[in-house]
């Protein structure tokens, strides 16, 4: 089994907090994570995924947690039972009248905005949030990166025995969200629309979200390319890169890049099993990149804010990290080890006045190009990023 860095973050969390969210796709990784807390805490595990367990639960869910007050509850699946947030609100507040405060539930769920706007609302001031990514580079290893860059992070697709092996746990994945998930959260999406739509943003990987011509290949109104985009957003299957905004004085493009968050599952909508096909394939670059941003954005400080620059006249940065305190850092991602940086990167940084930029390329080695922009591979820059 292979360790996962935000282990940490959690127990610390629950150490604070009446109630913890960890948020995630389905199959990251989260129940295993939450039911290793079965060995070193008392603990219960309820999937409420489960109509039997659900039942038992929602009978009398004031009851069901009063008979386990002593353990830390664990619910998975909780985006399958809202009405819940409101009873756990009356419990916590209840038990902190008594003198007790935190690791009392934790709270699994594979969709992102809903979850955190029902707890938001009803557990205010008693819950933190956590996410799960898929695993990354410094989980698996410097030796494994090509690995996972292939195969994505999904533990069951990167543990797999063969390449084969993980490309058709990949296409059961892909399946599974599009006949459970999706209509779990919108019944109103056509299956069929929802895949070739996922496909076209896998062709599109690291473009401008252009809904209009999206809505015209698909034969769709845009503003449901907007809405069924929004969904995978919100299933954590797909990254809306914004713009960064600086008052520079000059044009700026506004428009929000996209990315298929995982790599593994960007593959395998291409059909991509092997690493020899995808050094040879035209998305290996866009691939590269998406995957680069995410392994970076998951062992970013808290409270770090990702961007994209790009001016009318070409200037660009692929990824701004802006820091709590404004300072900013600066990626350019390169496949190629030996990369050449464009007039619009220099121009770039003059506008943006990062504290330092990084060329992260997926040779392993650190140079200074000049005062302030190093190359460096990404699983040093990831090392470099933790320690902050």
């Amino acid at each position: 089994m292979i360790a996962r860095t935000l282990t940490q973050a959690l127990l610390e969390a629950l150490q604070y907090q009446p109630a913890v969210v960890l948020l995630g796709a389905r199959q990251v990784g989260k129940t295993t994570l939450a039911q290793q807390l079965l060995t070193t805490h008392k603990a219960l595990y309820v999937d409420l995924e489960d109509y039997i367990e659900r039942a038992g639960v929602m009978q009398n869910p004031k009851l069901f947690c009063e008979q386990h007050k002593d353990e830390l509850i664990i619910f998975d699946e909780i985006q399958n039972t809202p009405d819940l947030f409101p009873v756990l609100r009356g419990i916590i507040d209840q038990r902190r009248r008594e003198g007790r405060e935190a690791g009392q539930f934790l709270l699994l769920g594979s969709a992102s905005l809903e979850l955190v706007k029902q707890a938001g609302e009803r557990l205010a001031g008693r819950v933190a949030y956590l996410d799960m990514t898929p695993l990354h580079a410094l989980e698996v290893g410097k030796a494994n990166v090509e690995t996972l860059w292939t195969r994505g992070g999904f533990p069951q697709s990167y543990l797999s025995a063969s390449d084969e092996e993980s490309f058709r746990k990949r296409k059961y994945l892909i399946r599974s969200y599009l006949e459970k998930d999706i209509p779990f959260f919108d019944r109103s999406v056509p299956q069929e629309t929802m895949q070739r739509l996922w496909l076209m943003l896998a062709h599109l990987q690291g473009q401008p979200f252009n809904a209009s011509q999206i809505a015209e290949n698909l034969g769709l109104d845009y503003r449901k390319v907007i809405a069924y985009t929004d969904l995978l957003v919100d299933l954590m299957l797909v990254r809306r890169l914004q713009p960064f905004h600086a008052n520079i004085g000059k044009r700026l493009v506004k428009t929000p890049f996209l990315y298929i968050r995982d790599s593994g599952l960007l593959h395998a909508l291409l059909t991509i099993q092997h690493w020899d096909t995808l050094i040879t394939h035209p998305i290996a670059g866009a691939s590269w990149e998406g995957f680069v941003i995410e392994n970076l954005l998951a062992v970013a400080p808290e409270g770090v804010i990702p961007f994209f620059y790009r001016t009318s006249a070409g200037a660009e940065i692929d990824l701004i990290l802006l820091f709590p305190d404004q300072s900013k850092l600066a990626m350019e991602i390169k496949r190629n080890p030996r990369p050449k940086l464009s007039k619009g990167f220099y121009i770039s940084q003059q506008d943006l006045q990062p504290q330092h930029s990084y060329v992260v390329t997926p040779e392993e080695k650190v140079f200074p190009l000049d005062e302030h922009t190093t190359q460096i591979g990404l699983y040093g820059l990831m090392q470099r990023l933790q320690a902050m």
